[in-house]
């Protein structure tokens, strides 16, 4: 887990294929559930997201419950 100034970097599974590239991301620490959509550069690079992917992402502090898909580990 990395904070900068106003991003919480977190690391997590994904649990949920939905349309318009949004994930339903299960936290690593925690039983939470974040709604996720992927970000510019990965949609530009057509990285492929599947169920079972551990991906980074990011929330900010103004909307915990849904983030952005920033890395595929």
């Amino acid at each position: 887990m990395k904070v900068d100034s106003n991003v919480l970097v977190l690391e997590g599974e994904v649990v949920e294929n939905l349309p318009n590239t949004l994930f339903r991301v299960k936290v690593a620490d925690a039983d939470k559930l974040v709604l996720c959509y992927l970000s510019g550069k990965m949609r530009k690079n057509y990285i492929k997201i599947l169920p079972g992917d551990r991906v980074r992402f990011e929330l900010t502090k103004y909307d915990m419950e849904r983030g952005r898909i920033t890395y595929r580990v």
